[in-house]
């Protein structure tokens, strides 16, 4: 058996390693999504975190673009799922079908049993086939006909979805919002960066340059590495303060879930891995509670119709109890 300091050797140089690789994964999906680094660092935060990610914007921003980059980057098996009006529940977790041969049905899998899911314009469809992905987001699995089968591990749902104004759209149920980590907008880029999109466009540099930079194995390491990050107990009770303001705010019907806790301190956790620290500092919660916690909460009609934002609720509370200061000891940091 290895002595203390050789296991923290070992483990320090694994992070190394592991923070090279995030950087690069950054750099390529950077190159893709001009001009956004900002999404793209939340967007590679929440699927390190082991989370889902929903995102939200006007047509023709590179929802799908980042959605297809990022399945290519980490490799695996990739699934693209178009939702319509008339989309069926069959038609996302696979169902039984007559085989001729073998004289019974068998399980035809459908396009969520995949390691990356892209959920294209999910608020298209209707509520009932909507609600086909919450089994495969929470527990990783689909029950069709009676039997539970597992999805391939690392699953990562990326789902885009239209504004609610927009005509044919339903929106998400909160119990399926809830399940996404984060939800995203990528918005409309700088003039000198269309600018740069459209002669990367016109070039050689297109998504289809984008190579694999590791297995689906690797990723899952990486996931798996990522909740080992130190968070002090302080931190904790802060995101404990935080939700349970959210749940007694009177400018909202629904407060934070302890899903949603969860959820904030796992993508602190990934935060600090993409900053290449093995522990958590308060800016890690301070960046990622937005993203986290919006989609979440529920405003009440009055205080909406007056303008309020779940965001600036949020921004507010942050203001009102302050980030603890205190920093662990004994982690390591990528130099």
């Amino acid at each position: 058996m290895a002595a203390d300091g050789e296991e923290q050797d070992q483990q320090t140089e694994w992070n190394q390693e592991g923070y090279q690789w995030l950087r690069r994964m950054q750099s390529r999906l950077e190159d893709v999504l001009l001009g956004k680094p900002d999404t793209v660092r939340l967007a590679m935060t929440a699927l390190l975190a082991g989370g889902h990610l929903l995102l939200e914007d006007v047509p023709g921003v590179g929802k799908t673009v980042l959605a297809r980059a990022f399945a290519k980057a980490v490799g695996g098996q990739f699934g693209r799922i178009q939702f319509t009006s008339d989309l069926q529940p069959a038609d996302v977790t696979g169902g039984s079908v007559w085989d001729n041969v073998q004289r019974d049905f068998v399980y035809r899998p459908g396009p969520v049993m995949n390691h990356v899911v892209l959920a294209d314009e999910l608020n298209r469809t209707t509520p009932r086939t909507q609600s086909a992905l919450l089994e495969a987001m929470e527990e990783r699995s689909v029950t069709v006909d009676g039997t539970t089968r597992l999805l391939p591990e690392p699953f990562m749902l990326i789902a885009t979805q239209n504004p609610l104004r927009d005509e044919g759209t339903f929106p998400l149920p909160e119990a399926q919002l809830d399940r996404f980590m984060m939800r995203l907008s990528i918005g409309y880029p700088a003039a000198a960066d269309e600018i740069r999109m459209l002669e990367h466009r016109s070039s050689t540099g297109t998504i289809g340059s984008i190579k694999s930079l590791m297995s689906p194995e690797q990723w899952l390491e990486l996931q798996r590495q990522a909740q080992q990050v130190h968070v002090d107990r302080s931190l904790l009770a802060y995101v404990v303060d935080i939700a349970a303001a959210t749940r007694t705010a009177p400018q909202l019907s629904l407060g934070a879930s302890p899903r949603a806790s969860r959820d904030w301190v796992r993508a602190a956790q990934a935060a600090a891995c993409m900053e290449g620290r093995g522990y958590a500092v308060p800016d890690d919660f301070k960046g990622t509670a937005v993203p986290v916690l919006s989609h979440r909460l529920v405003m009440k009609p009055q205080h909406e119709a007056n303008g309020w934002e779940q965001a600036s609720i949020l921004e507010q509370m942050i203001q009102e109890f302050p980030l603890p200061r205190k920093m662990p000891t004994g982690t390591w940091r990528v130099q």
